[in-house]
């Protein structure tokens, strides 16, 4: 039913933004010999068509982490070619299940809709190859390289795009970062992660994309996120109530634009 859902456009002559089904954002990123779909969508309707629409080169899924909504479609590729961060195992085994996919669809306009036909198959976390720090990916003539940044998740990747001079945060760091769940890590640690992921790519980008939205984010979204870290430390951020899936949490900044820092945290899980 939802097979030829996803609109696409142009980063750059060779990057591709997909919109899905579930407004995640997907990133074909194209080089002479390979291409690299950043992000697999949530597994509803089937991608891969699209993508061998798109190119014709061998095609890498790389994922910046476990969530449903960003590691679901990748079964649709062999998993020889699938590369995720296994840290997140503890999470993608929850989100990969038909029960989890089904209980979100109240979030999805058209969600009623959707049947179990439309989702991609269940393949464990174990089958793909394990995707960390420092590895590099050489399309031809583009280079793919992958920084840690736990917080959202234990196993959150952000992924450099070295020639283009593009940083893509994912939901590592973006306009709604969610702290707030159990399997977060703590404000304290997650700060961290932003303070040494600012050390090790500063200088090398000018653009950040993110994986939900328009995908536009401006490039001081780290240091943003970084300082309302520090407020919410501090007791001093905002204390917005905001509830998703049946978790609370709080928006660190109400007056907050789109493409730049927020954080949604929970006051008990502050520090590690």
């Amino acid at each position: 039913m939802h097979n030829g859902t996803f609109r696409t456009e142009k980063v750059n002559d060779h990057i591709t933004r997909i919109y899905a089904f579930s407004s995640e954002l997907m990133y074909l990123v194209e080089g002479k010999s390979y291409a690299a779909l950043l992000d697999s969508g949530s597994g509803i309707g089937f991608v891969r068509p699209l993508i061998e629409q798109l190119t014709d080169k061998p095609v890498l899924v790389l994922l910046t982490h476990g969530h449903v909504d960003h590691a679901m479609g990748a079964s649709e590729f062999p998993a020889e070619n699938v590369y995720i961060n296994q840290e997140d195992a503890y999470i993608y085994q929850e989100h990969s299940t038909y029960e989890f996919r089904k209980a979100g669809l109240f979030l999805m306009e058209g969600g009623e809709n959707v049947t179990e036909e439309d989702f991609t198959p269940i393949v464990p976390i174990t089958a793909y190859r394990n995707l960390r720090e420092g590895d590099r990916f050489d399309l031809g003539g583009i280079t793919i390289e992958m920084y840690a940044c736990p917080g959202h998740t234990k196993g959150s990747l952000a992924m450099l795009i070295l020639e283009d001079g593009i940083l893509l945060t994912g939901d590592a760091c973006n306009s709604f970062t969610f702290l707030f769940e159990d399997y977060s890590t703590s404000i304290e640690t997650y700060r961290d992660s932003l303070i040494r992921l600012k050390k090790l790519t500063d200088g090398k980008y000018e653009t950040v994309l993110v994986s939900h939205g328009d995908g536009r984010a401006v490039p001081e979204i780290i240091s943003e996120n970084i300082a309302l870290c520090e407020k919410i430390l501090n007791q001093t951020a905002d204390r917005i109530p905001m509830e998703f899936r049946g978790h609370q949490g709080l928006i660190a900044d109400g007056t907050s634009l789109p493409g730049h820092g927020n954080i949604v945290y929970h006051p008990d899980h502050l520090r590690d």
